[in-house]
């Protein structure tokens, strides 16, 4: 355990918060219910990936500060070594929904790292390879589509990453994906520890990106 701090628990109210209705109430519900989770989530895993990384890594809350109609379907934090963002870096995210919990290692629309990441892991297929195969993969972080690893051919992801080198919105995440009448029966430790070890499998890929 990084940490002697409280750790918090996703119970099922808080993924019935996305089932409230109006930008305003949802987002009420999101700050006063699930923000403080992530805050505490948010401290504790960049203590360990900052250890891991050897690089100081910052947390970033989802705040939908661009939202002035439709409420969020989803929300999440994000770590990145720019203290400023993430979006323009590969980062680490965990997130939720309606349906489920989600850890990703994320490159997403904003990256310049998605074409030398997707030409060079096309070549070192051997690093993909080791992703575990309980994990899933995502090419658009606003979609709830998910791929799991296990049904991921070589012939398949050759063509996710191919794509990621061409097309501008391409994105690539990969990493777990919980149902949320999973994560409730969870205490906050044993997810946490859930969590920690996922990224720890992701970092490989994250290091992966940032050298590309």
């Amino acid at each position: 355990m990084t940490t002697k701090m409280q750790i918090p628990v996703f119970t099922e109210s808080d993924f019935s918060v996305f089932q409230i209705p109006g930008l305003e109430n949802r987002m009420e519900a999101l700050q006063n219910t699930i923000r403080p989770k992530f805050e505490a989530f948010g401290q504790v895993i960049a203590q360990n990936l900052t250890a891991q990384l050897g690089d100081e890594v910052f947390v970033h809350i989802a705040k939908h500060a661009r939202r002035t109609v439709n409420p969020p379907d989803e929300t999440w934090v994000a770590w990145a070594t720019n203290k400023r963002g993430y979006k323009a870096h590969p980062h680490f995210q965990l997130g939720l929904c309606g349906t489920h919990l989600f850890a990703w290692f994320a490159l997403i629309y904003e990256c310049d790292k998605k074409q030398p990441f997707a030409r060079k892991l096309q070549e070192q297929l051997q690093l993909w390879n080791q992703i575990p195969k309980s994990f899933y993969v995502s090419e658009d972080h606003t979609k709830q589509d998910v791929i799991p690893v296990q049904e991921v051919t070589e012939t398949r992801i050759v063509e996710v990453l191919d794509r990621l080198s061409k097309v501008k919105k391409a994105e690539f995440l990969c990493g777990l994906v919980i149902p949320a009448e999973e994560v409730a029966g969870l205490s906050g430790e044993e997810l946490l520890k859930r969590l920690e070890g996922t990224y720890e499998k992701l970092v490989p890929l994250y290091r992966f990106a940032c050298q590309a």
